[in-house]
């Protein structure tokens, strides 16, 4: 069962957000999720830096 997160320093690049996070144990996550219809992108990162370059790298399979 995954705990209900708080999202905080939420950003946009391109259609990819960028959001801030604490886990269960109190490490700080970061996750990129792609917003556009149908994509279904999303990924954890240690690192603000890697989940952006995640999303400035994103490219959607569904045009």
């Amino acid at each position: 069962m995954t705990p209900n997160r708080r999202f905080r320093a939420v950003t946009r690049i391109g259609p990819v957000q960028v959001g801030s996070s604490y886990d269960g144990r109190g490490r700080e996550k970061h996750t990129a999720a792609c917003t556009a219809p149908r994509c279904g992108f999303s990924a954890d990162y240690d690192s603000r830096a890697a989940a952006e370059l995640a999303a400035r790298t994103h490219r959607c399979p569904v045009r």
